[in-house]
């Protein structure tokens, strides 16, 4: 019989991921795995992607480490990535494996992103702890608050946006927030509050490709007898719509759809697209790459 782990074991494994991209060289992954190989890793998934155009190395590695007590990091681990990522001018970091991220909601009138994100977090599909919505409408507030969440109702005019974000700001930094989620969040974010946030906001745009701007984006596509309906989830940046892509979901359609059953449509991949994107970001496999992601 083979003996299974328990709370008595002298050693537990820990998982970890850690993600590196660096200038493209030779002989990176015999390295990050050399690390490992040192402090008797065992690799359970590893990703890696070689950018011809940019010259550049991306990499995603799940691994896990025997340790004598999981509440205790490897600090030598650590410091070998670190002298190792210096040596290749990196950007790094390593996680815990599973390690849900820290999440404020925003959200408009329209409301299936956010009830989508609030049932997958709730049955543990997705790696976040939901800490607080933030509205410029109270229309959710007793959909949120029945799933133990704080509600804030922040209106928002043109002459009380300054004071509106600079809340939100003041919110992200009570809740020690990791991620943003613009979950039909229908106001336009500044320019200064775009870059504070920067890598970490993510925005769903109802269309497979940024098009159809506006209002009643789904009454215009049905003008214009689109043939396909899709969604596009992205990092904010200052250029509405337009920020590095991380997911898309797009449904076939047709001449006997009204713009009413292309919303209907629309709602569907809205949520998938949002929910792909805050999961691999929260998985740590995104990578921005200049105005792109590598997503592994």
């Amino acid at each position: 019989m083979v003996p299974t782990a328990h709370s008595s074991d002298p050693q537990t494994k820990r998982e970890h991921v850690l993600t590196f991209s660096c200038p493209q060289r030779a002989g990176i992954v015999h390295l990050l795995t050399g690390v490992l190989v040192r402090h008797g890793g065992d690799i359970i998934e590893l990703k890696q992607f070689d950018d011809s155009r940019t010259d550049h190395f991306f990499s995603r590695v799940h691994f896990s480490v025997s340790s004598m007590d999981r509440a205790v990091p490897d600090t030598s681990l650590e410091q070998d990535f670190a002298d190792l990522a210096s040596e290749l001018n990196a950007d790094w970091s390593l996680s815990p494996h599973g390690a849900r991220q820290r999440v404020i909601i925003m959200v408009s009138k329209a409301g299936h992103c956010l009830n989508d994100l609030l049932y997958r977090s709730r049955v543990g599909e997705l790696p976040i702890e939901i800490v607080a919505v933030v509205s410029n409408h109270p229309d959710h507030r007793e959909l949120v608050e029945w799933h133990g969440i704080p509600y804030f109702h922040i209106p928002v005019t043109k002459e009380t946006k300054p004071e509106a974000e600079a809340e939100l700001l003041k919110l992200v930094d009570r809740f020690d927030v990791d991620l943003v989620i613009l979950a039909r969040y229908m106001q336009i974010l500044s320019a200064q509050l775009t870059t504070e946030l920067t890598g970490r906001a993510i925005n769903i745009h109802h269309s497979f490709l940024p098009s159809f701007k506006g209002a009643k984006p789904y009454h215009q596509a049905y003008d214009r007898g689109v043939k396909t309906v899709g969604a596009t989830a992205h990092y904010v940046n200052d250029e509405l719509d337009e920020g590095p892509i991380i997911a898309q979901q797009v449904v076939q359609v047709d001449h006997t759809y009204e713009p009413e059953d292309l919303i209907a449509a629309g709602r569907d991949t809205e949520c998938k697209a949002l929910a792909n994107a805050v999961k691999w970001h929260c998985q740590n496999r995104v990578f921005l790459s200049g105005n792109r992601t590598v997503v592994l």
